[in-house]
């Protein structure tokens, strides 16, 4: 199954290493940034501004330049 950060990417020509790269640049591990490529946030039911997956989840809208609403569903 694809992602939707992984659908994204194909739009706009990005590799799974230049995706990685660019969530580090923002401060995220790299597991954290393959785990938001691999689509493991979408099995999340609530998010809070607390939360530090919706944190980035917000640095990988913030690559693509979209809201974080299209990532989540909302």
């Amino acid at each position: 199954m694809t992602s939707k950060i992984q659908v994204l990417a194909q739009r706009a020509n990005m590799s799974y290493d230049e995706f990685v790269g660019e969530m580090r640049k923002r401060g995220s591990s790299e597991p954290t940034a393959i785990k938001i490529w691999k689509g493991t946030y979408e099995e999340f039911e609530a998010f809070d501004d607390n939360d530090i997956s919706l944190s980035n989840l917000r640095k990988a809208a913030d690559i693509f330049k979209v809201k974080i609403s299209l990532l989540l569903d909302l």
